[in-house]
């Protein structure tokens, strides 16, 4: 046999055919059926491990890699460890893992070794300050370790976009003259952070405020180094002019000061400038057939691995941003158990489901990825990410989608459009998520002529 086919024959567990019991099922298939256990298929080798008596592929001197791994972490943590019981509450953690191998290489690293060890020996408290200490040295496998703890209830939830905004924001104000980085520092933490610090759930990562946080603080630093190195002035001696020259003279993304200027407004350091609201005069859009041929190919075609048709599914039938695709919970989808029908719960109410996405949907429910790791099959994640306890990046999405040469906004707006061009915009705000002032915006902009809805109700 060869060696894939006996990894597959190694690792196949399930109920054989011939004898009824659930176990490793290495032997080949009769005329009719499914693979079949060792005595039924009349296989003497012994596929249990010497230490847990499991069946499987063994790994290491007849143990299995579950054992093998137990053996290194009792090796590497608990030979001097400062509290045993946090040590050998570690090692089961990690050797929850639904595949151990992977945990096992994850650990060769020398730099994951070091980690570890630091933990196990006191050195490093077993916090998310401890942790934040190895972030230059080793800062994935710090941050691999935490998801796994925080997933098995020894660290509190951190929301991980937070804290790398925390680290963001020090690593700016490093670089900046005083008179930059004062300013900076007041309009980053003071509005920006405590805002996201409040808003901030295991059920709502702070992904999307993160974002654009930054790109407000980044085009303030460029505004503020700009307004000291060229004319000798802060913040607080800034002059509409000052705003009003940097703006017309660069791209649309500088108008991202707006914001700094409301704040700084608030506290009283410059109640000179004003800055209006800047709409984009530009509104993408796909034409509907093209939207309905990538719907096509995503439900039916093959260019894609299922997870990510189904994300894409959700962009072009309910107009679904990929920062809320990749945050959607198993338990917004509802199947009937009686009719089998399927509802998706994206705003106030539970929309349907219609075939064939229903089934593309069910498929992905069954057979979700990312959940052989330390986390289980208990995520609660509609994309679970290869983290514990986190779901899949929207960026990862993203490239995905693009990859097959979706126009992501564009996609977007063209099925909100078509929504609003057979349902009045509250009605479609409720369903699908959206604010009804965008919900309005995107049905004035369609040209859909619901703006007398709102009167006519009244």
């Amino acid at each position: 046999m060869c060696g894939p086919c006996f990894t597959v024959a190694t690792r196949t567990h399930g109920t054989c055919p011939d004898c009824g019991h659930h176990r490793l099922l290495p032997g080949p298939p009769a005329k009719d059926g499914g693979p079949r256990c060792a005595p039924c298929a009349g296989i003497l080798h012994n596929f249990h491990c010497a230490r847990c008596d499991q069946e499987g592929e063994f790994y290491r001197r007849g143990t299995c890699a579950r054992c093998a791994l137990r053996d290194d972490l009792t090796t590497l943590l608990l030979t001097h460890p400062a509290d045993p019981t946090i040590a050998n509450r570690l090692i089961e953690v990690l050797c929850q893992a639904d595949r151990p191998e992977s945990i096992i290489t994850w650990k060769r690293s020398a730099k994951v070794q070091t980690l570890l060890t630091a933990v196990s020996s006191g050195q490093t408290p077993l916090t998310h300050e401890g942790l934040d200490s190895h972030r230059e040295t080793a800062g994935r496998a710090a941050d691999h370790l935490r998801a796994l703890l925080v997933h098995h209830g020894l660290l509190p939830h951190q929301d991980p976009y937070l804290s790398r905004f925390e680290t963001w924001i020090d690593d700016k104000l490093r670089a900046l003259p005083a008179e930059v980085a004062k300013p900076v520092e007041h309009f980053a933490k003071w509005h920006h952070l405590r805002r996201i610090r409040a808003m901030a759930t295991p059920d709502k990562p702070a992904q999307r405020p993160v974002h654009s946080a930054k790109q407000e603080i980044t085009e303030t630093i460029k505004f503020l180094d700009w307004l000291w190195q060229t004319h000798s002035r802060t913040a607080a001696t800034c002059t509409q002019q000052d705003v009003d020259t940097w703006l017309t003279t660069g791209p649309t993304t500088r108008k991202a000061i707006r914001t700094f200027f409301i704040f700084a407004k608030k506290t009283g350091t410059n109640m000179r400038v004003e800055i209006g609201h800047y709409a984009a005069k530009g509104r993408p859009a796909i034409p509907q057939d093209q939207r309905l041929a990538w719907l096509k190919e995503l439900l039916t075609g093959t260019s894609e691995s299922l997870p990510y048709r189904v994300a894409g599914t959700l962009l072009l039938l309910y107009a679904q941003p990929l920062v809320r695709v990749a945050a959607l919970r198993t338990d917004a989808v509802n199947i009937n158990d009686t009719t089998g029908t399927i509802t998706i719960s994206l705003g106030t109410h539970p929309v349907p489901v219609p075939q064939p996405f229903a089934e593309l949907l069910s498929q992905h429910l069954r057979n979700r990825p990312n959940l052989r790791t330390a986390s289980g099959t208990e995520s609660h994640w509609l994309f679970p990410g290869t983290r514990a306890g986190q779901h899949l990046h929207p960026n990862t999405i993203m490239l995905r989608l693009r990859g097959l040469g979706i126009e992501l906004l564009g996609s977007r707006n063209t099925a909100l459009d078509e929504h609003l061009s057979v349902t009045p915009p509250p009605l479609v705000a409720d369903a699908l998520g959206y604010s009804y002032q965008v919900a309005f915006l995107h049905a004035d902009a369609a040209g859909e002529a619901w703006t007398r809805y709102a009167g006519e109700r009244t």
